[in-house]
């Protein structure tokens, strides 16, 4: 059997076990959504945002990429962005790394990667910046993990320097931003950083007119 017509037999199991739960599951789940949290994650096949967190389809709206960046010129994720505060109204978004991250791992090498380099360059930044920090953290394992986490903490603040997240904050008062990392080795999820709208920024990331 072909491997792509085992994913579709998984699925009519999937829909009838819910059918069978509930009658209803997929009308009231047409319907519309109206998720509290947008996850930005890594792609990682091994971090299943729904799963790791035991949430139902509907509870959380996603984007994925490599490393879990939020990269100001990425318009895929602005607008994945733009829409999940403005209209569906989310009141948390969570920023979700790993330890053992391989587009961590490659930022922290030298090898030329086709245009993957130039995402990759955002981590080398977050390296650079933090590299002392990193340094001291111990081996070369302990330094992955510590770029990890502070790659993450890098991206929420990257949320907190756009127009969409200041606007929100100053006439909502929300979403609260979370930095997570999610262990492969136990399934764990770890809180590593927090901002919601009392949190300072630089001043000069600041919108005044919004």
């Amino acid at each position: 059997m072909e491997s792509h017509i085992k994913l579709l037999l998984n699925n009519k199991i999937w829909a009838q076990e819910k059918l069978d739960e509930d009658q209803d599951y997929f009308v009231n789940m047409a319907r519309e959504q109206s998720p509290e949290y947008l996850w930005i994650g890594c792609s990682d096949s091994r971090v299943p945002a729904n799963e790791v967190i035991g949430a139902e389809p509907g509870e959380l709206f996603v984007h994925r990429n490599i490393a879990n960046l939020v990269v100001h010129t990425d318009i895929n994720l602005l607008s994945v962005l733009q829409y999940a505060v403005e209209q569906l109204k989310v009141k948390n978004i969570i920023v979700c790394g790993h330890y053992g991250c391989g587009g961590v791992k490659a930022a922290l090498e030298n090898h030329h990667l086709g245009i993957l380099n130039k995402w990759l360059r955002n981590i080398k930044d977050v390296y650079r910046l933090h590299i002392e920090e990193i340094l001291a953290s111990g081996d070369e394992t302990m330094q992955l993990r510590k770029l990890v986490e502070l790659n993450i903490k890098e991206q929420v603040l990257n949320l907190a320097k756009t127009s969409i997240i200041q606007r929100a904050w100053k006439y909502e008062q929300r979403p609260t931003l979370h930095g997570w990392v999610y262990g492969l080795e136990d399934g764990i999820l770890k809180e590593v950083f927090k901002m919601d709208y009392e949190s300072e920024i630089d001043a000069i990331y600041r919108y005044s007119d919004i």
